[in-house]
This record gives C-alpha cells, structure tokens and sequence, in this order.
C-alpha cells in the first residue's frame, strides 16, 4: 500500500514515490534555529517528520531513503544571543545544537541522514555560489550597501505555493522585512552586508558584493542541493514556513537551477496551548525539560503530539500528558499479559519477539486490526485514526478475543506500528519495577502536601523526585511512579 500524502502545492493527496531512477527517496525538512531550547510547537513539527521518515523506510527500505535537515546557526536571533552572552557565536550554537540532539533522542526521533549548519564554510561557499548564479541571471541586484536582494518580479511562478498573490500586500507584512535597501517591497535578502552588531561573523560575499552573512532563506535551497540534489522528492516543515520561507526558496531554487525544486510539498499545522497561541507572555511556552520537571516523560508528549492530525491544530493540554501515559502503560500490560497466556515470562515478550514486515502486516490473508492500523498512516499520516485501529487490537488482546496460536503474531504486528509511530513503550517496563523506600517516602509527601494544597511543597518535592530519576504522574484517584529513561 502506497503511502499517500497531501501536496499544499496542488492542494491534493498523491502517491509518494521517488523520481530518480536511483529509487532513493529524497527528503528535506526545514530545522531549528539554534540560539535556545526549541519548545513542544517545534516538536510537533520535528515528530511528525520523523514518522513520515519511518514510513518511507518501512515503505521503500532504510538504504532507500535520504533524510535532510539543516540548523541554522547565523541569523539575527543567533547573532544577538552571541552578543548578550559575550561568547563567540559558535560557541552559543553548539550548545543549543547539543540540546536540540539530546531532545529529539528523548523523543525517540531518527537522527537525519546529513544536518549541514548554514555558517559551515563549506555550505556558505554553496550559498554564495547560488547567489553569483542568479546575480548573472538577472534574478537578483546588489544594494548601494553590498547586500543582495532576490527580484521577486523576476519569477512568474512566485505565490504558487501560498496563493500570496490573492492576498493584499500590506505594510509590515512579510514582505517588507528584510532591510531598507530593497528596489521592490516584496523582494528578498539573499546577502546581508556586514554590520557592526554583526561582530566578528562575517565571510566574503558574491562576487562585487560586501563581507556579510547569508540571508536566511537562501541557506535551505543551497544546502539541499549541494546534499539531493537540484530537485527533491519531498519537503517538508510547519505551516508557519509556508510563507515566505518556502515560498522564497522555490523562488530561488528554480530561477537558479532552471528545474522543479520539489515534487511534493507538506506542512503540519500549528500547536495550541490550552487553546491558546504559546508565547513566553502567557506562561503556555513549554520546552521538554519544562514537561520533564513536572513529572512527564518525553513518550507521554510524543504519543500526545500523535494524537491529533498534523494537518489540523492540536489543542496541547497537560492533561493529554496523562492520557499519554497511561495509554502507554495499558499498552505495554496488554501485550505482556496477552504474552504471558502464551507461556511466556512477565516482561520478556520485547527481548524474544519482534516486529513484523509490512508486507506480513498489510497481507489480505489475516486481517489484522493492526493493518488497519498501518492504513490510516499511510492515508495521509491520519495519526487519530492510526490510533484509534491500534487500540482495536489491544482491546482484543485484553479481552481474550484472539485465539492463543494468533496472539504472538498480533503482538508482532502491534510492535510493527509503535515502531511507525516511534513510540518506546520499553519506559513502561520501569514502572514496574520496585520503587525504593526512600522514593516511595517522598512521593507519598508530595501527595500529602499536594492533598493539603501546599502546593510550593509539592512542587519542590516533585523536583526533589525528578532530580533522584523518578517522575510522579498524578491521577484523579492517585499517583504512579515511573523511573526516568536516560
């Protein structure tokens, strides 16, 4: 079954299949800026991806897909971080870059294939060399101040992608951004010229242009090609991209390399929290640490960023964290007890089975509840309905209504799915484990504190937990302890 996906260019669902004669499935998605702790918004955004890049593997096979991401690491907000901190800007950006790794290891999201950083001067070379190409083109112009700018009026093609043209151009909008030198309000930075606030970051520009820095668009459309080539299979990032960002760089791509930049096109939609835009104002701004020292674990936030379709906004509430955990561990006790009816051991089904093919798992000889499972994902990543099919199958496990012989091959089956979903449900075997007196002690006096609404007690005790390796989620009726994964 062909994985299937909507295209936010044609505005329809196709068929994902690579172009080139390779076979190799070529995948780009846009990645953070590097100059603080990227927050649950973001991720929701960096999980999706990673499904749709296990699907293609599962789909077209591991050594058939080729995943791509960048960090940008000099723009404004990296730049003006360097300042206040006085540390040397790539200093600053290897920081937040390690975090951003360890988070998304936290959410159990594949590691891409290639994650070239804008200021490597091995990218900024390919970034100058695209610019000089469309300088000789005619497709951009040097500023009175040595910055280069992109001739939006020179691609006919521009506002395909977002139907911008069907909107009003207002001032302050997008398109007026960049800087005061521009001929035309809708044209682009390609090249910034340097700046005292710039400090020391600073490369040689285009040709007959000043030292500068790359503008922040131009950094995506030459590191993909330098690492897929000039035309991809798929890219893909948040809808909050979709304008001007990717707009520029189909701009840009195609005015430079005269072919389509990409076949398919999709973008996830935004995250709320409790129903509101997140903003650090409203005190709704959550970074994983921040859902860590409340007790969460990161595959609890997964399963709840997978709860919603990716092309619909998710309303984010701590509650769904709760939800998301205890679904993990009914899943984890279902199929260890279905397991044990067998004559296995408890909590040994992980180490002896293992997930199935896909090609087992879609077979019309056994209908599977998980198959269908497997269906909805590849129906345009409908994670609700993928879900909702999956917990089919383990109502069935849990109520015996799957004959003994059959039940390794379900479970083999529902390994198949939390392997596309990435959702760990080892974590859930900590739970089980016996919880030291000392821990037991201070979660039952954070409960009492909680109970008599002490809630400054609470919550230093609750950090008191985390710092010793253990998070405490709250139920209605009571607690439960989990060891943290490390």
């Amino acid at each position: 079954m062909a994985i299937k996906l909507h295209d936010s260019l044609t505005r329809e669902t196709r068929e994902l299949r690579p172009a080139q004669p390779d076979g190799v499935y070529r995948f780009y998605n846009c990645g953070p800026t590097v100059y603080a702790a990227a927050h649950i918004g973001n991720f929701r955004t960096f999980v999706v991806n990673d499904l749709l890049r296990r699907l293609l593997e599962l789909e077209f096979g591991p050594d058939k897909v080729r995943h791509v991401r960048n960090l940008t690491d000099v723009d404004d907000k990296t730049i003006r971080r360097s300042r206040e901190e006085g540390r040397p800007l790539g200093e600053v950006t290897r920081r937040w870059t390690e975090k951003f790794h360890a988070d998304c290891a936290a959410l159990n999201c594949l590691p891409p294939h290639d994650e070239p950083r804008a200021a490597d001067p091995r990218f900024i070379r390919e970034q100058v060399n695209m610019i000089d190409v469309l300088l000789e083109k005619g497709n951009a112009y040097r500023a009175a101040d040595g910055s280069v700018y992109f001739k939006v009026s020179s691609f006919p093609g521009y506002g395909t992608l977002s139907r911008v043209k069907e909107r009003e151009l207002r001032p302050g909008s997008a398109f007026t951004a960049d800087a005061d030198e521009k001929e035309d309000g809708s044209d682009f930075a390609l090249w910034k010229a340097w700046k005292p606030d710039d400090g020391p970051n600073k490369w040689p520009g285009p040709r007959g242009s000043a030292e500068g820095r790359p503008g922040w668009h131009i950094e995506c459309s030459a590191m993909s090609k330098a690492l897929l080539g000039p035309t991809i299979d798929l890219h893909t990032g948040g809808v909050d991209l979709l304008f001007p960002h990717h707009e520029n760089e189909i701009a840009q791509s195609q005015c430079c390399n005269g072919t389509t930049f990409a076949h398919h096109w999709y973008h996830s939609e935004h995250l709320l929290v409790d129903g509101k835009k997140m903003s650090k104002s409203l005190g709704n701004l959550y970074t994983i640490d921040d859902l860590k020292a409340k007790g969460f674990s990161p595959m609890a936030l997964r399963y709840a960023l997978l709860s919603g379709h990716p092309r619909k906004q998710l309303n984010f509430t701590l509650d769904s964290l709760y939800v998301g955990a205890k679904a993990l561990q009914r899943i984890y006790n279902a199929l260890d007890q279905a397991c044990q009816r067998t004559g296995m051991a408890p909590d040994s089904f992980l180490e002896v089975l293992k997930p199935i093919s896909i090609e087992e798992l879609i077979s019309e000889g056994y209908r599977t509840h998980f198959r269908y499972s497997w269906l909805a994902l590849c129906d345009d990543l409908n994670t609700p309905n993928a879900i909702g099919e999956f917990f089919v199958g383990i109502h069935a496990l849990e109520t015996n209504n799957i004959s003994t012989e059959s039940i390794r091959f379900e479970v083999c089956c529902a390994l198949s799915i939390l392997r596309a979903l990435g959702l760990d449900i080892t974590a859930s075997v900590a739970a089980k484990a016996d919880v030291p007196a000392d821990i037991a002690a201070l979660a039952e006096k954070r409960w009492a504190a909680k109970a008599a609404k002490d809630f400054a007690a609470a919550d230093t005790l609750r950090k008191e937990l985390t710092a010793a390796g253990w998070s405490m989620l709250d139920r209605k009726d009571g607690y439960s302890l989990e060891l943290l994964k490390k």
